[in-house]
C-alpha cells in the first residue's frame, strides 16, 4: 500500500506543477492577443422604428422626378 501512496503523491505533484506552469505561462503571455480578441461589438439602435438604411435611401432616390 506504501507504493501506491507514492505513485498518487507523485501525479499530485505532477499535476501541481502542470497547472503552476500553465498560470505562468498565461501570467506573461502579450496582452495584445486578449486585447485584440475583446473589440466591442457594434451598437444595435435601440427599438425597432424607422431607421434611414440603404434600401430606404434607394426607394427615395426612384421616386424624385
Amino acid at each position: 500500500m506504501a507504493e501506491q501512496s507514492k505513485i498518487a503523491r507523485r501525479s499530485f505533484f505532477a499535476g501541481l506543477g502542470l497547472v503552476a506552469a500553465a498560470g505562468i505561462a498565461a501570467k506573461l503571455s502579450p496582452k495584445a492577443v486578449t486585447a485584440a480578441v475583446a473589440e466591442p461589438a457594434p451598437e444595435k439602435p435601440a427599438g425597432t422604428g424607422y431607421r434611414m438604411t440603404e434600401h430606404v435611401k434607394k426607394y427615395y432616390r426612384t421616386t424624385t422626378i
